[in-house]
């Protein structure tokens, strides 16, 4: 048998025999929960973004209702700066048009 052949079959065997012998390394434990299983599960317990104290799912859902209201949320500013950031506004407007005005 030449040489050549000789390195053929040895490089065979010991590639099957690698391939054989080795344990299957790229599975998870079976103990395992998959993904999948836990993206289905329902969450029924929750921290509040608040102060992060913990709440029930219910509470949560109406805290975050109570967020999403607009209304709940408006912010108490006085009148002057209210008039003074408009009056802001109204100025760089004014500067996008005209740049060379209230320099």
């Amino acid at each position: 048998m030449s040489l050549a052949k000789r390195r053929t079959a040895l490089a065979l065997l010991v590639t099957h025999g690698l391939l054989v012998a080795l344990p299957v390394q790229a599975l998870p434990p079976p103990e395992d929960t998959p993904e999948e299983v836990l993206r289905t599960e329902v969450i029924t317990e929750a921290r509040s973004p608040l102060d992060g104290s913990p709440m029930t799912a219910a509470e949560y859902a109406e805290l975050e209702a109570q967020m999403r209201d607009p209304s709940l949320h408006q912010p108490q500013v006085a009148q002057r700066y209210r008039d003074l950031v408009t009056l802001l506004r109204l100025r760089r407007a004014i500067r996008s048009v005209f740049p060379f005005l209230l320099r």
